[in-house]
């Protein structure tokens, strides 16, 4: 007897523990490359969103004209589409602020799943 255990027993490990052991990995490597692509969807969407915000933020002192071109070159250094480029801006006299709003999509192509994201990013802002 070895350590309490009766000669007959192997000190080794079980194959099955192994299998599991894989299934898990390969569980985990799916995970995190389903998540990662659809992460990127999702951070370039605030990324245009955070962008709109501070230009909103900014809105008093610049002309339409000038939001526009700075979240058109934002959406454009980020790779969205000519669809996420169509910003509109609505300055409202009462109550003073000023809305700006784009809508676009983005589809996703990866193994076993295809899916389109519609987005309507959306900042308000008081003037």
């Amino acid at each position: 007897m070895v350590s309490g255990l009766p000669a007959s027993r192997p000190l080794g490990r079980r194959g099955a523990s192994s299998t599991g052991c894989l299934f898990s990995l390969l569980l985990f490597v799916a995970v995190l490359y389903y998540g990662v692509n659809v992460g990127e969807v999702y951070f370039r969407y605030y990324r245009l969103l955070d962008e709109m915000q501070t230009q909103a933020q900014l809105a008093a002192a610049l002309d339409d004209g000038t939001i526009r071109r700075r979240i058109q070159a934002t959406a454009q250094d980020i790779g969205l589409s000519e669809q996420a480029q169509s910003i509109r801006i609505i300055r409202r006299a009462s109550p003073r602020e000023i809305v700006i709003e784009a809508e676009y999509s983005e589809t996703i192509h990866l193994p076993l799943f295809t899916h389109t994201f519609t987005f309507h990013p959306k900042a308000t802002q008081p003037l």
